[in-house]
């Protein structure tokens, strides 16, 4: 047979591949030879015992996978190069290649992108705030947010958590006034729904927690799930854990790259560490809900922990705390106002398609579970 046809296309490719190169080569960035295997180094912004910091793992073995060799990402917990609230400096200056960590942790640069993930968002999901990101105009927003804070990254929100708990408590809470004079810790917008309900707020990365309990500093405090509360020790400093809650209902994790560094990739390389993303998002959230329920179980048998439902009461006056805060922030930040348009128009949408459409499979579970 002759290979006219076939040696056409890779002719055609192995030409437009050269003038790439030569363009990317007039414009200065240098290029990453298809041959040899490009090393990132990342860190998380979590302990290395931490199924987070697990997640990151995940993300890297596929990507190492995918790539055949050409990439090899090696994740550090956090704390190898910088402390876990200053790894999105540490990546836009290149000090490292990329990083795994939390929208909510970067507060503090801008509100705006706290709300990829504190607060009720508006009755979405993870999954729903998820695809807002992207399909509903929210990552173009975070770009945005990115670039006006001349931060030199390339991010990919990804990773659905289920909703977390209010928190760890010495007893449980019955009421909004009881929250009232605890030191309590929590991170992102959330800091100012606590603080508006009366707790007096540290933020603190997770492996801090622990230690700050067992001295006293902190009354109570949220992290996140059974499986990451179980390992860091929750059950060793708190036997009352309060299940529910609208500080942190809808958050996801987010991966992120020094821009140059990305950009230095070819576009190859450069799809898989974007699509390993998509990739490492379901799986992480497969894996969740295997793990989660595992550990969740254990906390009671083993651990001897009581779990209690987060009252009613609480939940409304969380959201009224809110709504306060959103409506001062809109007043004085277009951006935020901007991001928080975008996901109520999402939201009023896909979340009364969620709510209209799919059953209540709880009525299911209490047919076949309880007796």
């Amino acid at each position: 047979m002759s290979d006219t046809n076939n040696t056409s296309p890779r002719r055609k490719f192995l030409k437009n591949a050269a003038v790439g190169t030569a363009g990317a080569a007039a414009l200065g960035f240098p290029m990453i030879s298809n041959a040899q295997t490009v090393n990132l180094r990342f860190q998380s912004t979590w302990p290395a015992k931490d199924i987070f910091h697990e997640y990151a793992n995940d993300y890297a073995t596929k990507v190492n996978a995918m790539s055949g060799g050409r990439l090899k990402i090696e994740v550090l917990p956090a704390g190898s190069v910088v402390k876990a609230f200053d790894m999105l400096d540490a990546v836009s200056s290149g000090t490292l290649d990329g990083g795994h960590g939390v929208l909510a942790y970067w507060y503090g640069k801008s509100p705006a992108l706290a709300l990829w993930g504190s607060g009720p968002a508006y009755g979405m999901d993870a999954n729903t705030l998820l695809a807002w990101n992207q399909y509903g105009g929210g990552q173009q927003l975070l770009n945005e947010i990115y670039n006006d804070l001349k931060l030199d990254v390339v991010s990919f929100p990804y990773g659905p958590m289920p909703t977390q708990p209010l928190g760890w408590f010495k007893k449980p809470i019955a009421k909004a006034d009881d929250l009232k004079g605890l030191k309590y810790r929590t991170v992102g917008l959330s800091i100012e729904i606590f603080t508006d309900m009366g707790a007096s707020v540290q933020a603190l990365p997770g492996g801090e927690i622990i230690p700050a309990m067992d001295r006293g500093v902190l009354d109570a405090a949220e992290f996140n799930n059974a499986s990451s509360d179980r390992i860091l020790g929750f059950p060793d400093v708190s036997k009352i854990n309060m299940l529910q809650s609208f500080h942190q209902a809808s958050e996801q994790f987010e991966i992120i790259f020094n821009k140059k560094k990305f950009n230095s990739l070819p576009a190859d390389l450069q799809a898989i560490l974007s699509y390993g993303v998509q990739a490492a998002s379901a799986d992480m959230s497969w894996k969740a809900i295997d793990r989660y329920s595992k550990d969740f179980a254990e906390l009671q048998t083993k651990d001897k922990v009581k779990f209690y439902a987060t009252p009613k009461s609480i939940l409304i006056a969380q959201l009224n705390a809110w709504d306060k805060i959103i409506a001062a922030k809109s007043s004085t930040d277009p951006m935020f106002k901007k991001v928080l348009d975008s996901q109520k128009a999402f939201a009023q949408r896909a979340v009364r398609w969620d709510l209209l459409v799919n059953v209540d499979m709880k009525i299911a579970y209490d047919h076949y579970f309880k007796g």
